[in-house]
């Protein structure tokens, strides 16, 4: 059944009729569901007909050696609806340091160790742990965290190392990405630095990438180099549209965040569950996406920022982060407007202030569970956030300098031009914050530190809204489950949060502190290794067509 449902998404989206009308949506949003359900392993269906495609392997399973000695030999090989099994061993991919990039395949980011540019394509590990990416030098032991084995790509148009990227799937529909490692792709000055990226075209504010799936994958870095050359991001989509679904993921020591959904406008259409976030500056970042995310049953721990969601004037156009429905539709979750859903997380001990950091995220505020920054109709239901030493979420504005993408303006983007940051701020409006509990966050000790604090610089906006929480240790202002207990209504005037606005601005370093704050600095970054024994597929076989390594859908051994 798995392999059949993968087709007929494919078809669907194929179909000219579908094409036309677009009456399918709600269709592949469930065939997608049904999808993550299966590559958990929670389906008992069985193929009652072989599935099709030709199988290439990469590597020497079970003692049965396949065709190909590295995975990019076998993406060059490939054609749709081709499978690539890798057997464990590690693979220093560096196709872009052989195939170095054209000044346009610069732009857009399109060059990594493995270059992916087949649509219906589906690459799979044997296992998770053992099977391993990795970015540094051939010949370099595994995920080596010595100076001298690390690479940092080809040079760019401008003669710096422009970085490399992992698994780089390039305006390729419909591809699949499961079961293994990646680590120690570096960034530079030509983006790279994503360890497993579904990249549609960046920075094109456009769609150029549908339908993409990942799971039971794990991305990291062991070095850290004070220059500014490490690991950028974990897992990573841009300009790229559903359906699609991340599933078991894991992703730990990255200067931005361990996973990434941006510049998807109202078509993102992804369901990540079973993410575990640890050790980044942020554990998720998502600039100007919206439409519906569902992020759910995850953890999000000892960041410095546990998640992040924002709208940005420049940075993966085009703004806003607006969680809205496409097309008016109501949500089957929230039964509201609001698709994007944060729901059963755990977003804990989210304080270190020692992680690698870069630009808008090392500004992230230090002890927050959660910061929803210029976010709209967003939807934070039924979640725990325990022990972050700031707040366990904030509702901020997000203050942008940048120049803004051509054909942006402040205005046109919902922003308000704003003298004191020189530049544009994005108001949180029409957010959600229901039934969710909170312990013991807040005991940095600061004024207005606790559960959870709004910052509103701008009246005339959809209110937020907050109902349902168990915060004993309080809000800022600490009425607002009283007085914005609905969403939708017209605020009729800004409210900063009293000392909020200080503290919210010390935090994240954009101005000196309050005499007497007391937030946690940065004193030496520490990588951590990775967790022992991370959930692999029970079975790397299941619907893949019979090979030398498979037959039936079981190993052969």
């Amino acid at each position: 059944m798995f392999t059949l449902l993968r087709k007929l998404i494919v078809a669907l989206r194929k179909n000219p009729i579908v094409k036309k009308v677009g009456a399918t949506s709600g269709m592949l949003v469930l065939l997608g569901s049904i999808l993550a359900a299966c590559s958990s392993g929670s389906s008992t269906s069985t193929a009652t007909t072989q599935p099709q495609g030709k199988v290439l392997l990469v590597g020497t399973f079970n003692g049965v050696k396949g065709q190909y000695t590295t995975i990019q030999s076998a993406v060059n090989a490939s054609k749709p609806g081709d499978w690539i099994l890798v057997a464990p061993g590690d693979y220093h991919e560096n196709d872009a340091m052989v195939n170095p990039p054209t000044a346009a395949q610069e732009k857009l980011g399109a060059f990594g160790g493995v270059l992916v540019t087949t649509s219906d394509l589906y690459i799979r590990g044997m296992n998770r742990n053992t099977v391993v990416v990795d970015g540094t030098k051939p010949g370099s032991p595994e995920c080596s965290s010595a100076p001298g084995d690390q690479s940092y790509g080809p040079l760019g148009s401008n003669g710096k190392p422009m970085g490399e990227n992992g698994i780089l799937v390039f305006d390729a529909n419909d591809t699949w990405i499961e079961n293994l490692t990646v680590c120690n792709y570096m960034s530079g000055s030509g983006g790279g630095g994503n360890d497993i990226w579904w990249d549609g075209g960046a920075g094109t504010a456009k769609i150029g990438l549908h339908g993409y799936w990942g799971s039971y994958l794990t991305a990291t870095t062991t070095y850290y180099n004070p220059q500014g050359s490490d690991g950028a991001y974990g897992i990573f989509a841009n300009d790229a549209a559903g359906p699609a679904s991340w599933n078991q993921v894991y992703a730990s020591n990255f200067n931005d965040s361990g996973m990434y959904v941006g510049a998807c406008q109202q078509v993102c259409d992804i369901t990540i569950n079973h993410a575990w976030m640890e050790y980044n500056a942020l554990g998720y970042s998502g600039t100007n996406s919206g439409g519906a995310i569902v992020i759910k049953n995850s953890q999000f721990d000892n960041n410095q920022d546990g998640f992040d969601t924002n709208t940005q004037i420049a940075g993966d156009p085009p703004p806003p982060q607006n969680g809205d429905c496409p097309n008016g539709k109501i949500s089957p979750i929230t039964h509201t407007r609001s698709c994007w859903v944060f729901m059963d997380n755990y977003v804990h001990d989210n304080n270190n202030p020692n992680v690698p950091t870069s630009g808008y995220a090392g500004l992230g505020p230090t002890g927050t569970g959660m910061t929803v920054s210029g976010g709209r109709n967003d939807t934070i239901m039924n979640n725990v956030f325990e022990n972050n030493g700031a707040w366990g979420i904030l509702f901020v504005p997000f203050p942008d300098g940048d120049k803004p993408y051509p054909g942006v303006t402040c205005a046109n983007s919902g922003g308000f031009v704003s003298p004191l940051f020189k530049g544009c701020i994005y108001n949180p409006e029409g957010d959600a914050l229901l039934n969710n509990k909170f312990i013991h966050n807040g005991f940095f000790g600061n004024p207005s530190n606790g559960d959870y604090g709004q910052i509103v610089m701008n009246g005339g906006l959809p209110q937020n809204c907050f109902a349902g929480n168990s915060a004993p240790d309080g809000s800022t202002p600490s009425n607002l489950e009283q007085v914005q207990p609905k969403c939708g209504s017209i605020m009729k005037q800004a409210n900063t949060g009293g000392v909020l606005f200080g503290q919210v601005l010390c935090d994240t370093q954009f101005l000196p502190c309050p005499a007497g704050s007391n937030y946690p600095k940065q004193t030496q970054i520490v990588m951590h290794p990775l967790p022992k024994n991370l959930p692999t597929m029970p079975n790397p076989c299941k619907g893949v067509p019979n090979n030398p390594w498979c037959k039936n859908g079981q190993p052969i051994k």
